[in-house]
């Protein structure tokens, strides 16, 4: 039987216990700090009481056990002590308090951000992977193309965004090029090392049942690489989220990253710290949407 009481449950009650201490900051709604907690409380003796595996329920603890640690301390630092400066760091009730208030402006900035982010990534997508194939196919090609991804490939896309911005009519085309660049490298190298490195023997098997180049590239040479270019479409989709949020904090009038950037101006560190919060919690939305993806593509593989 699965033991009720341990480290979880034991910091979920000192999470409670602490708000049992004076606070020392004025007009801090303590609820929202309480409300957190329960709800974290919640979801995790309902995955006590769903899940059958129990690794998968000691990671769940585990995690959740980090994050009652992180807002126990961050609850002593700001609110129970003096410890932290008041200005440059808010009570996780203020923060959560904001993160509610301002969801619709975190959503209307989520639309434009995924707006530039779509659009380079899967241009990057769209140019990396058949362009990668062709090339990796043809060897004498391929010698001649990858001494060039070794000097091109290193170089930080964020470099180009003085001359993307003074060449590209608008702040959103020359957004979108920097994160075409900094997702397309990862792919096509991935890629490309994925086609030359194939099993020999399943493309002597191919040429043996006489199939033609279009077929052998996409049905026998992609499915072969497909390991190789979701490595490297996990590491472009990164690189995309970095260059997105620098392209915005530079000049951008909206999305997450602008959001940011214009608090920070006016040193309204809470709303700086929700917006950190709430692009965090995107970016694990997001990655967390890929990783299914990928194990449905790769579901033949153990």
């Amino acid at each position: 039987m699965r033991r009720i009481f341990n480290l979880t449950n034991a910091l979920f009650l000192a999470a409670l216990v602490l708000e049992l201490v004076p606070s020392r900051r004025e007009g801090v709604n303590a609820w929202y700090y309480i409300g957190l907690v329960l709800v974290l409380e919640v979801f995790y003796i309902l995955n006590v009481l769903i899940k059958k595996d129990d690794e998968k329920l000691q990671t769940i603890g585990d995690v959740t056990a980090i994050v009652y640690g992180i807002l126990i301390v961050w609850e002593i630092f700001t609110t129970k002590t003096d410890l932290a400066d008041r200005h440059l760091f808010p009570s996780p009730s203020s923060v959560l308090g904001l993160l509610i208030s301002e969801l619709p402006e975190f959503l209307k900035g989520t639309l434009s951000s995924f707006q530039l982010l779509f659009a380079g990534y899967f241009l990057a997508l769209a140019l990396a992977i058949p362009s990668a194939l062709v090339i990796g196919w043809k060897k004498r090609l391929y010698k001649a193309v990858n001494p060039l991804t070794k000097v091109l490939g290193p170089i930080p896309p964020i470099v180009y965004i003085p001359y993307a911005i003074a060449i590209l009519p608008t702040f959103k085309a020359a957004s979108t090029f920097i994160i075409f660049i900094g997702a397309f490298w990862p792919v096509f190298i991935n890629t490309l090392n994925g086609v030359f490195n194939v099993d020999k023997r399943i493309i002597d098997s191919a040429k043996a049942l006489s199939v033609n180049e279009g077929s052998m590239l996409f049905q026998v040479i992609l499915p072969s690489t497909l390991p190789s270019i979701i490595s490297g479409a996990t590491v472009g989709l990164v690189m995309s989220f970095i260059l997105l949020t620098a392209a915005e904090m530079i000049g951008a009038t909206s999305g997450l990253g602008w959001y940011v950037k214009y608090f920070s101006d006016f040193a309204d560190y809470p709303r700086v710290i929700a917006g950190i919060i709430f692009i965090g919690v995107v970016v694990t939305g997001v990655t967390f949407l890929f990783d299914k993806i990928e194990r449905y593509l790769l579901r033949w593989r153990k």
